[in-house]
C-alpha cells in the first residue's frame, strides 16, 4: 500500500453459469433447446441486477464507487447447423462493503429459475473459487486512527483484495498497511524499494510501542 494505511476494500466474486440444453438439427427448433438462447435471457438479467445493484450500493470512498459486474468470457456450441446443447459464461463481481457473496448468489440463483423454466434448460451457478468478502474497519478504530497519525495519510480504500476480512472475522481489528506498491503486482520483476525497509520497521515498532509498552488509560 505504499505504506499508506488502507481500511476498506472490495470483495471478489468469479462464478461459472452452465447451462445445459439439448442439441439438435438447425432446420426445426423443436428438435432441441437452444442454450445459447437461454444464455441471451441469462446476460440480459444480469445485466439488469447488474444496474440494480449499482443503484442501491454506492461508496465514493472508492475510485469507482460502485459495485462492478464483468462478463469474461463465454464458451457454446459446436457448430452452425447444430442447436446448441451447452452454453458457460464465466464473469466478475466485485462486491463493496455490505454486500455479502453468499447472498448475491442466492439472488443470482433465483433470477434465473424462471429462464430455466422458460427455455427448458438446465441452469447452474457455481463459484471458480470461495470469495474474498469486501472489507472495512471503523474509520473511529484505534488502529485506524494510530496508523493515521503515524504515516500522516488519511486511510484509503483500495480496489484489489487481501486477507483482511478473514482476520476481522477472527475479532481483530485490522488494517492493511505494507511497503510495496500495487503498480508494479503480479508483473515480472515485481520488486520490493530497499528505502522503504527501514521506514517499515520504524513504523512497526511505533505500533508496538503504542499497544505493547505504553500504559493504557482504563475507559471510565
Amino acid at each position: 500500500t505504499g505504506l499508506r494505511p488502507v481500511r476498506l476494500h472490495k470483495g471478489i466474486m468469479m462464478e461459472r453459469i452452465d447451462i445445459l440444453g439439448q442439441s439438435g438439427h438447425s432446420s426445426n427448433p423443436a428438435y432441441g433447446h437452444s442454450a445459447l438462447e437461454a444464455m441471451h435471457g441469462v446476460i440480459g438479467e444480469m445485466m439488469t441486477l447488474r444496474r440494480q445493484w449499482q443503484g442501491e450500493y454506492d461508496n465514493p470512498l472508492f475510485d469507482v464507487p460502485k459495485p462492478t459486474l464483468n462478463f469474461g468470457c463465454i464458451h457454446g456450441g459446436d457448430n452452425p447447423n447444430r442447436i446448441c446443447g451447452q452454453c458457460s459464461l464465466e464473469f466478475d463481481l466485485r462486491p463493496l462493503p455490505g454486500m455479502d457473496p453468499q447472498q448475491l448468489r442466492t439472488i443470482i440463483r433465483q433470477r434465473l429459475q424462471p429462464l430455466a423454466e422458460q427455455h427448458q434448460v438446465q441452469i447452474d451457478l457455481a463459484p471458480l473459487f470461495p470469495a474474498v468478502p469486501a472489507f472495512e474497519q471503523a474509520a473511529e478504530s484505534e488502529l485506524v486512527r494510530l496508523a493515521e497519525r503515524l504515516t500522516g495519510h488519511q486511510a484509503e480504500a483500495v480496489a484489489f483484495a487481501t486477507e483482511a476480512p478473514y482476520l476481522q472475522q477472527l475479532g481483530c481489528e485490522t488494517l492493511v498497511l505494507g511497503p510495496g506498491d500495487i503498480a508494479c503486482a503480479h508483473q515480472p520483476d515485481e520488486y520490493l524499494q530497499l528505502d522503504r525497509i527501514e521506514p517499515t520497521v520504524q513504523l512497526l515498532r511505533r505500533m508496538i510501542e503504542h499497544y505493547c509498552l505504553q500504559p493504557q488509560t482504563a475507559a471510565n
